[in-house]
């Protein structure tokens, strides 16, 4: 089964109803205990990183997200987090994946990056199954992860940047898939596929 990290800066409502849309059956886990039980995590996140990180460590989430082997989908704030740090908060991230979060240059273009936008795709990733170069989902955020080698798919906003990061078992996606329409549906689905056949 799937678990939905329930915590103070997860946007748990409009996630959960994108599960149930597709039919997943999905569980809300507030502790490490019940993420021990699922064979698939969803990390959904909005708001301020800082207080985010904070709300995982009181939880004992923090921990147990960095040791597992377990297949991780970070969403918006929750894929962020998977990195070393923020520049928002000066936050000390999760650090599974390598690199810094930096915000857009607001002298440049409005901040944030909100909207639909397109993504171009740089390697093959199961969870962009069926997701097109040039196909548009539903983006909110003010910092971003410059692009790298843990970079499947990038957007451009003021400046390139990473939509969607994988390494080992952590995924992550900037972009709001339970906002994104049918392409944000596949994708949560892509993750469910991936999680039940690995």
């Amino acid at each position: 089964m799937i678990a939905l990290i329930k915590y103070r800066a997860g946007n748990i409502a409009s996630v959960s109803n994108a599960l149930e849309r597709l039919g997943v059956d999905f569980y809300l886990a507030e502790t490490a205990n019940e993420l021990d039980k699922a064979d698939g995590v969803i990390f959904p996140g909005v708001g301020h990183a800082y207080s985010a990180m904070e709300s995982l460590k009181e939880q004992g989430i923090a921990e147990w997200l960095k040791s597992t082997k377990k297949p991780v989908l970070g969403i918006c704030v929750g894929m962020q987090l998977l990195f070393e740090s923020s520049t928002e908060g000066d936050t000390e991230g999760l650090g599974v994946i390598p690199g810094k979060l930096l915000k857009f240059d607001a002298s440049k273009e409005k901040v944030p990056h909100m909207g639909w936008n397109s993504i171009q795709k740089q390697a093959y990733h199961p969870l962009l199954k069926d997701i097109n170069d040039e196909d548009f989902l539903y983006f909110v955020h003010s910092y971003y992860a410059p692009e790298s080698d843990f970079s499947v798919a990038t957007c451009d906003y003021i400046t390139p940047f990473t939509a969607v990061v994988s390494k080992d078992n952590y995924f992550g996606v900037q972009f709001h898939p339970e906002k994104s329409g049918k392409l944000g549906a596949q994708i949560l689905k892509n993750f469910v596929d991936y999680v039940y056949q690995s």
